[in-house]
């Protein structure tokens, strides 16, 4: 696991330039948990659970980013860290580095954990570490060179985490724009996917008028999500860069809309995961996407 030149490099600037190292979280004692509003009704449905099946779909994700060409890395596996295999929530990366967040969930709270020990192992300096309100790495979106978001819906990340992590971007002197949204979405990346440069996949019912406004004035195509879709993980999605996109076998409709533009799509099934409340995008963190700009 250890780098012993250190990976300082390990920075973005975007959620869509060209995806070269990612973080994944260990499926081996994942299990659902009542953590939001979509794992609640999986298990209100009693829909059945199987390991094998998440570990093998695991697997196939794991081949889609080695298909395209991207260095996997992966937390350690705790068996009391059931949802650490969402690797998305317990650190964001930064231009500056990894930022560590506060997770609410008293199922998740121990995530924070495993990330330090993985950067300190991997000789990567943290950057910064949210210590107001709680935020989650699924509420950061890095959009752009000097466009950060930062969503807060209650439940989880709240807008004391968000105004702390929004005014660390703000001094370096990016717009940082606090985006709120209903509670039951539990994170941004569930209503808001990037896709590729000034193309993004919105569900526009979820936010107020004012935030698609301001997408559309920074020059973004908005592909929008339904409401439904959305709470099927429809915008939880990865840009690999280069017009290549990690989907789910389950979002057909919004793989058909981007393969229809020349956009390729890997879509391994994904479901054990999306009944527990996330999809592709919750699953990563990115380490290094080659910058921007620059």
């Amino acid at each position: 696991m250890g780098h012993p030149d250190g990976l300082t490099d390990w920075v973005v600037n975007s959620e869509t330039g060209r995806l070269e190292e990612v973080l994944l979280g260990p499926p081996e004692f994942f299990e659902w948990r009542p953590v939001g509003a979509i794992s609640r009704d999986t298990l209100r449905r009693e829909e059945r659970f199987d390991r094998q099946v998440a570990m093998a779909q695991h697997a196939r994700m794991v081949e889609a980013y080695e298909a395209a060409g991207v260095t996997v890395h992966s937390l350690d596996a705790w068996p009391e860290l059931k949802y650490a295999v969402f690797a998305r929530d317990s650190s964001a990366m930064t231009p500056w580095g990894p930022l560590i967040t506060l997770i609410q969930t008293p199922y998740r709270r121990g995530d924070y954990a495993v990330a330090i020990k993985f950067y300190q192992e991997s000789g990567v300096p943290i950057w910064r570490m949210v210590t107001a309100g709680h935020f989650e790495g699924g509420d950061l979106q890095v959009l752009e060179p000097g466009l950060v978001l930062c969503g807060y819906g209650g439940e989880r990340s709240d807008k004391a985490g968000a105004e702390q992590v929004a005014g660390w971007f703000a001094e370096q002197g990016w717009e940082a724009v606090l985006v709120p949204f209903p509670a039951h979405f539990v994170h941004l990346d569930v209503t808001v996917g990037p896709l590729a440069e000034k193309l993004i996949a919105v569900c526009v019912e979820a936010h107020e008028p004012w935030f698609p406004e301001l997408l559309r004035a920074r020059g973004y195509e908005i592909l929008e999500v339904s409401y439904g879709e959305a709470v099927q993980l429809g915008c939880n999605v990865v840009s690999l860069g280069g017009d290549r996109v990690l989907s789910t076998a389950r979002n057909t409709r919004l793989n058909e809309r981007l393969r229809a533009r020349g956009i390729e799509v890997y879509d391994p099934d994904l479901s054990m995961f999306t009944l527990g409340g996330g999809g592709p995008h919750c699953l990563c963190q990115a380490l290094k996407r080659e910058l921007l700009g620059t």
